[in-house]
């Protein structure tokens, strides 16, 4: 088979992945290989902006306190510090590469997002995700030390059968469906996260847990799968993509209003529209359901319309591009599917349960984000633990020289599934996830979805040959165990609601749910 190697085999192409290349490339060759395009990410997707405690009325220990609010009980304290105090040398390097954040004269432009008391979050427009990974690629792409592979989607990890250290990955061309091997002396998995996992997402269609499904296979540890975020202002019209509306909006002074007209928030939260984002998507859930409806408002028409046109040109245009006349201040809006707070267990440094693989980003569960993501904080975990995996690397790669030997493959073992309907089976599995496992969830729901999620597992074929069974697989993988951990976690926290156990339960619940094969 054709093969790819390198000193450092960085799997994906968001804001972990390119930045962890970029620092690689300072200890050795670094091949990137990405499912489709490199811009494909949702990195790219991301508008809010960055968080960092930059500004003379803040503090790195406020950011942490914010931080540790949100995750309700289940961050890592020690994880958190080394995010909030690393976290501002680290957004100062992409400043440095060109990076183009928003300013108000020789200031920063700073703002404000659900449970940040200060405002810390640097944005470009309402397009940060985009200018940050146009950054980093270009910079990438411009070193001859990196390899940039796109159109190459993962299928599995590949390890040594003595010592079971992470040796590369089996890969398969997204166009031609031809399999190959990239080695790595080391393996960074940096594939974002599983939003396809529900029906209603803001995810891109790349999202569907390729990496920690091929992880858990692997033999990796996964865990807090339970902990799903839910944005609360998607875009709701029919048949139109669930566009995410950024948080800043309401940053920025935005009111939520049912279709009465209505301004709820303050009933739900003394922080009203800057609740956590558990507590305002719960809200509009419960609003839409007291008044039949399928959609609330965000509503900025007490604003002065054309700067918000100025600070959200992307937003703005989008709902033109949809029909709505966004200078009459109210987008229809409801929660989707947002944010994997689980992932593959990780140390402080990105290490795995398996030697020589690592993991940052969304694909990761760094302890961080807690039970709930505090806003913004997920693009800068990408940038701190990106770099501090590179550098565990580097010093795992110098413990550790010679050459590995790469286990024999059976890629003629692979199932032909060219005639199943994967496009059904997926439906299905985003449907129950959404209708069972959703945002609201009952005991009753969940083992409903669980028990049919059993059967799918049974009835089609495991090591499928082509992508969409590969992603189809992976999808109920991670779809079973979300299921699984949600109908253990009998207590509601952060991103797990559970209506027949309403409360949040310490003296039971204050751990993690963690799977391993």
């Amino acid at each position: 088979m054709p093969s790819g190697e390198a000193d450092f085999l960085v799997i994906g192409s968001g804001i972990a992945g390119l930045f962890a290349a970029y620092k690689a490339k300072e200890y050795g060759s670094v091949l990137v290989v990405t499912k489709d395009r490199a811009e494909d990410s949702n990195t790219g997707e991301a508008q809010g902006g960055i968080a960092a405690a930059i500004d003379d009325e803040d503090s790195p220990y406020l950011h942490l306190e914010d931080t540790l609010e949100s995750g309700a009980g289940l961050c890592d304290p020690r994880a958190v510090e080394i995010l909030v105090t690393e976290g501002p040398a680290r957004v100062m390097e992409l400043v440095d590469m060109g990076a183009r954040f928003d300013r108000k004269g020789s200031e920063w432009a700073l703002g404000q997002e659900g449970a940040h008391r200060k405002r810390r979050i640097l944005h470009a427009g309402d397009t940060t995700g985009g200018e940050i990974a146009r950054t980093l690629l270009r910079e990438c792409r411009r070193d001859s030390r990196i390899t940039l592979r796109e159109g190459c989607f993962l299928v599995d990890l590949l390890r040594e059968p003595r010592t079971g250290r992470c040796l590369g990955a089996l890969v398969m061309d997204s166009l031609s469906g031809e399999f190959s091997v990239c080695r790595g002396r080391v393996v960074i998995v940096a594939t974002g996260g599983a939003g396809q996992l529900y029906r209603n997402t803001t995810n891109p269609a790349v999202a569907t847990g390729d990496g920690m499904a091929a992880a858990y296979r692997a033999g990796a540890a996964l865990v807090d799968l339970e902990f799903v975020q839910f944005h609360p202002t998607a875009l709701a019209l029919p048949g139109v993509p669930r566009f995410l509306i950024s948080e800043a909006v309401r940053g920025e002074g935005a009111y939520l209003r049912n279709v009465r007209g209505e301004r709820f928030m303050p009933g739900y939260h003394e922080m009203a529209e800057l609740a956590p984002r558990d507590v305002v998507s719960r809200a509009i859930v419960t609003e839409m359901r007291k008044t039949g409806a399928d959609h609330v408002y965000l509503d900025f028409s007490h604003l002065d319309p054309e700067k918000v046109r100025r600070r959200f040109p992307n937003i703005w245009h989008t709902c033109c591009q949809y029909g709505l006349d966004p200078g009459e201040g109210r987008i229809p809006v409801a929660p989707a599917a947002h944010y994997i707070m689980g992932g593959i267990a990780t140390g402080r440094n990105g290490e795995t349960s398996i030697p020589g693989l690592y993991a940052c980003g969304e694909v990761s569960c760094s302890g961080v984000h807690g039970a709930n993501r505090l806003a913004s904080n997920s693009l800068l975990e990408g940038l701190v633990f990106g770099a501090r995996a590179v550098e565990h690397a580097r010093r795992f790669i110098e413990k550790n020289p010679g050459e590995p030997k790469m286990p024999d493959l059976a890629i003629g073992e692979r199932t032909p599934d060219w005639s199943v309907p994967w496009e059904e089976v997926t439906g299905r599995v985003r449907s129950l996830m959404w209708e069972k496992v959703g945002i609201i969830r009952t005991g009753e729901g969940i083992a409903a979805a669980l028990a049919e999620l059993e059967e799918l597992r049974r009835q089609y074929p495991e090591r499928p040959a082509s992508r969409r069974g590969v992603e189809g697989e992976n999808l109920m993988t991670l779809a079973w165990l979300t299921a699984r951990a949600a109908l253990m976690r009998k207590e509601s926290r952060g991103g797990h609601f559970r209506d027949d156990f309403p409360l949040r339960d310490d003296r039971c619940w204050l751990r993690h749910i963690v799977f391993q094969r």
